[in-house]
């Protein structure tokens, strides 16, 4: 069964790549590699390969997107269709998605170097639903009435924003483009996508998509280029009314400060360094599965890993036994393999990043017990290959724990007391995620709240409700998104008040 699935793959894989081998920015409804002949080349991280060749766009070419954008919004249809006919080609959208969910899979596998089971079953999926949720939630969208006695009604309404700039990272790009696009549509803003320069191949079938579904020009835009160049011409632009920038923070810091001038709205999913808190009353075998999850898979490449696993004492030495010969045991392979747990990281850069950590915590003295060795199999010899890595014995202080690697390593450290294990927990920068694995309720409901982190999920791993506000707290981000969270920023809120009587006014300049 799985040769079978990796050859259909494989096979999707060549009859697909050749057609976006040549990628083009989308202005104004047309895809053109536009004014400037700078381009970028991305590579497949299981070879090192060239796969496909993008445009940078010039400054010209962000202008022309912009003002695309600006029309659409000031006088196009699209922000003054009903929000039923807004949902009906969003859900059209979310349609395509899944009649091409294999081909979108296959790309993203090839560009990223994420298991195809990940992406196909997880990230995938899950950007279709993307659509079809902010399909219902546009309907959605209402105000507050505050009447006065019988002598005002005060009532509010939501409207689109204007233009936004949608900033999206190399990791699961796809399900994070779709995460950004949804709801900016749903509420009638037009916006540009500008996604990572290591992985720009699934955007161009988001592109496609959106045109299939119905979307007039110039609502949906797509740039490609290098987040210094293209990214902050975006974020400085003053016809660019919101940025929503999903990456890492010091990017983050610096967009914000290029956009200050224009006091356009932020919205900022930054880096992390979750912790993973198992007491010994836990169920260990559910806590064990989390936290292997939690940080190996999508290659550990993910915001909200759990990287900092927190273990009771008293449990300690039977819990890191039992991780060692499970970590030992994750299958590393070509991404398109159904059975590979673990595929290449997505360039030789973060490669050599995630190494020179490797490096670092072993002389901050912390136990490489398990890991982070290339593998020997010389079919991996090309690739940007690295066996799952686990750092025991680490002390809070190592920048090993206090750094987000954004690679599959997982640092173990031991606690004591509850206290000890919040101190713990909170003594990072970041703030984005929490887990905690507890049969004591009362303890959880004590420590839940009491974790520095925008998200806390107990007694499981990471499970979204796309209802719920997804964001962070400290250098992990501002804002929240999600559910009807994304719509208090991609609306405006108008306050409208109307008399209903006669009531008294002051008058002024009558006289004596």
């Amino acid at each position: 069964m799985t040769t079978t699935q990796q050859a259909h793959y494989t096979a999707l894989r060549e009859r697909v790549l050749p057609r976006v081998q040549q990628l083009a920015h989308v202005i104004d409804g047309t895809f053109t590699v536009g004014e400037s002949t700078e381009t970028f080349v991305s590579l497949n991280p299981a070879t090192n390969e060239p796969i496909a060749t993008a445009p940078v766009a010039s400054p010209a070419d962000v202008e022309r997107a912009v003002q695309a954008a600006r029309r659409a919004f000031d006088e196009g249809p699209w922000p003054r269709l009903p929000a039923a006919e807004r949902a009906r080609i969003l859900r059209r959208i979310a349609e395509g998605i899944r009649a091409r969910a294999d081909e979108i899979a296959v790309l993203e596998s090839t560009d990223t170097g994420i298991p195809i089971t990940q992406i196909r079953e997880a990230q995938v999926l899950r950007a279709a639903d993307n659509f079809d949720f902010f399909a219902e939630m546009a309907t959605r969208i209402t105000g507050e009435s505050y009447p006065v006695d019988t002598t005002f009604l005060n009532y509010t309404v939501r409207r689109p924003v204007g233009v936004a700039a949608l900033i999206t990272p190399w990791n699961t790009p796809f399900m994070l483009e779709t995460w950004k696009v949804a709801p900016c549509l749903a509420a009638g803003n037009t916006c540009i996508l500008k996604p990572a320069s290591w992985s720009p191949l699934s955007a161009t079938l988001l592109a496609e998509i959106v045109q299939e579904a119905g979307v007039p020009p110039g609502a949906f835009n797509l740039l490609y280029g290098p987040g210094e160049q293209v990214g902050e011409a975006l974020a400085a632009h003053p016809a660019v009314n919101l940025v929503s920038f999903t990456g890492e923070t010091t990017t983050g810091k610096r967009l914000m400060r290029v956009g200050a001038d224009t006091l356009k709205r932020f919205s900022m999913e930054l880096g992390g360094k979750s912790p993973v808190l198992v007491f010994a009353d836990a169920d260990l075998d559910r806590a064990l599965d989390a936290a292997i999850f939690g940080v190996f898979s999508l290659n550990g490449e993910r915001c909200t890993a759990g990287s900092r696993l927190l273990v009771e004492r008293t449990i300690y030495d039977t819990f890191v036994d039992r991780l060692i010969q499970r970590v030992r045991n994750i299958r590393v392979g070509d991404p398109l393999d159904p059975a590979t747990e673990v595929g290449p990281l997505i360039h030789q850069r973060q490669l050599a990043r995630v190494q020179g950590y490797l490096a670092l915590g072993q002389q901050e003295g912390a136990r490489l017990a398990v890991g982070g060795e290339r593998p020997s199999d010389p079919a991996l010899a090309r690739g940007n290959y690295l066996r799952p890595a686990l750092f025991v014995d680490v002390q809070p202080t190592m920048r090993i724990a206090q750094e987000e690697i954004f690679g599959p390593v997982l640092c173990v450290i031991p606690f004591s007391t509850e206290e000890e294990a919040l101190r713990i927990a909170n003594g990072v920068k970041y703030g984005l995620a929490a887990y905690l694995w507890t049969s004591d309720v009362t303890r959880a409901m004590r420590l839940a709240p009491a974790l520095e982190a925008g998200m806390v999920w107990v007694n499981s791993q990471n499970v979204r409700d796309l209802r719920t506000p997804f964001g962070g707290m400290k250098e992990s981000g501002i804002g929240r998104e999600g559910g009807f969270y994304s719509f208090e920023f991609y609306t405006e809120v108008k306050t409208i008040h109307v008399a209903l009587g006669t009531h008294r006014i002051p008058r002024m300049g009558v006289g004596q």
